[in-house]
């Protein structure tokens, strides 16, 4: 199955999206999907091209992902809370001549890029475009995830239409059905929102509820008054939601499931304790589509993300990549369908993440107990997990650097209470230079999305280093620490 032909396991009459009071069937969706796919195809959009998606969620951005792909061109959907300089990486990397955003973007330099309005983008009526290549195969790229490197520029990780019809698939642990309701807050640009929220929905028959903007007041009422049963969001909002929401808001939820970070018991108890629901966990990354483990419905236990899912093998190993036994920790490997096909024109990076016998090496710490419910300890790279959203530690120091007057600087994860963790600079300046931290936020504000910007700012008398002569965080962080306890 391609991934456009998911929307065919829906029934004509039956909803598949709502959309900001707009209720679109199923039948109305193939509709609005013709519309946004003729107008690519006559805009030159051919097999292999790559069309970008700048844009809030909405039923124009499930039209014009869906309309790429039955193309068989290659979808770059964008975080829209990315700086302008950022995204022209991102567009000038994977080839794209088209954007289709709810708002104009004014990129500091010019790029060879024609931006489209994706609310009125298929307004035009053109010209039926043929059906899809014969040639397009399951195996074909769908969709280019940029996900931010540990060594700077993000890598692009290719995904096949197998791929993501296959992690769908291995999300019937959800057990959802075509009565189901999801609530589709999580951003539909990251593969969590779009995998486990609009894919698995429509692969069963069932509706998206999707949130533009996400305010928990409006969260809650459209659960109360839309009689939402499923509901999937990142650990921050569960936090808001339990603090606001009235145990009848939730009274139509049947399947509650955390994902994007590590999930604190505080918060499972307080929202199991007053909404009487069990909460399930997965784990994944954008590279595994992103799902690796999931919870079974109806079969949560506490800490854990979940087991193992058909189509996919799992191992546990040590540094000498020899898999250990229950219970003991080590990198966790998978390999299976939803396993990327390589990092868009990045082979060395592609060739030290999936190895030659097809096992992608995700970089994070886990273990497998007795029962066969696994769980992420730690994660081997410095990878900040903010809101559930991924910073990486050494693009967010790149730019520190770039600022007069700074000579060394480290950005370290922090434990916060609501956002699950945030950024901390920590500097050095160059002997005589002075750092005004309010306009090295400004200076960061410019380059870099809002989310990505430290919380807080230390300015060290010397960076730590180890006898090697790199920059020591651990020792940071321990520094760090024990001052906060004193």
């Amino acid at each position: 199955m391609l991934v456009h032909e998911i929307i065919n396991r829906g029934r004509s009459e039956d909803l598949a999206v709502f959309d900001e009071g707009r209720r679109t069937t199923y039948a109305q969706l193939k509709q609005g999907i013709k519309k946004y796919r003729n107008r690519l195809y006559e805009l030159g959009i051919r097999q292999g091209d790559r069309v970008g998606i700048f844009s809030r969620n909405s039923a124009e951005f499930i039209y014009a992902y869906f309309a790429t792909a039955s193309l068989g061109a290659i979808n770059v959907p964008i975080n829209f809370q990315l700086s302008p300089r950022e995204t022209a990486y991102i567009l000038q990397n994977a080839g794209v001549e088209h954007l289709l955003t709810n708002e104009p973007i004014q990129f500091d330099e010019p790029i060879n890029v024609t931006q489209h309005d994706i609310a009125t983008f298929a307004d035009k009526d053109s010209p039926d475009a043929p059906d899809f290549p014969d040639n397009l195969d399951e195996n074909a790229p769908c969709a280019i995830i940029y996900t931010s490197g540990t060594t700077g520029n993000p890598k692009g990780a290719v995904l096949s239409h197998k791929n993501l019809v296959h992690n769908a698939w291995q999300c019937s642990v959800f057990k959802c059905s075509r009565e189901c309701k999801s609530i589709c807050v999580l951003p539909m640009y990251h593969c969590f929102g779009w995998t486990c929220i609009v894919l698995n929905s429509f692969y069963r028959g069932a509706s998206v509820y999707v949130l533009r903007v996400f305010k928990p007041k409006d969260m809650i009422d459209m659960i109360r008054e839309e009689g939402i049963t499923d509901m999937i969001i990142v650990p921050s909002i569960f936090k808001l939601v339990t603090a606001l929401a009235k145990p009848e808001d939730f009274k139509t939820i049947r399947f509650a499931m955390s994902g994007g970070t590590t999930l604190p018991d505080k918060i499972v108890d307080e929202f199991t304790k007053k909404f009487g629901l069990a909460v399930a966990e997965g784990y994944g990354l954008s590279e595994a589509s992103p799902c690796v483990f999931l919870t079974t419905h109806g079969e949560e236990r506490q800490g854990s993300c979940g087991k193992m899912l058909d189509g996919e093998e799992i191992r546990i190993v040590d540094e000498d990549g020899k898999d250990l036994a229950p219970g003991e920790v080590g990198e966790v490997l998978v390999r299976g369908g939803q396993v990327m096909l390589e990092y868009w024109k990045n082979p060395q990076a592609t060739a030290e993440t999936i190895d030659a016998d097809g096992w992608l090496h995700t970089g994070d710490v886990g273990k497998v107990d007795a029962d066969g419910y696994y769980y992420i300890v730690n994660r081997i790279k410095e990878m900040i997990i903010s809101m559930g959203e991924n910073i990486y530690p050494r693009e967010v120091e790149e730019v520190v650097y770039k600022f007069r007057g700074i000579k060394d600087a480290a950005v370290i994860g922090v434990d916060d209470k609501l956002r699950g963790q945030v950024g901390a600079c920590f500097f050095e300046v160059q002997d005589g230079a002075k750092v005004d931290v309010r306009e090295l936020k400004k200076f960061l504000q410019k380059n870099l999305a809002l989310y990505k910007i430290p919380r807080e700012f230390h300015q060290l008398d010397e960076i730590p280093r180890t006898s090697t002569g790199k920059i020591s965080k651990r020792t940071i962080l321990e520094n760090y620490l024990a001052a906060k306890e004193n």
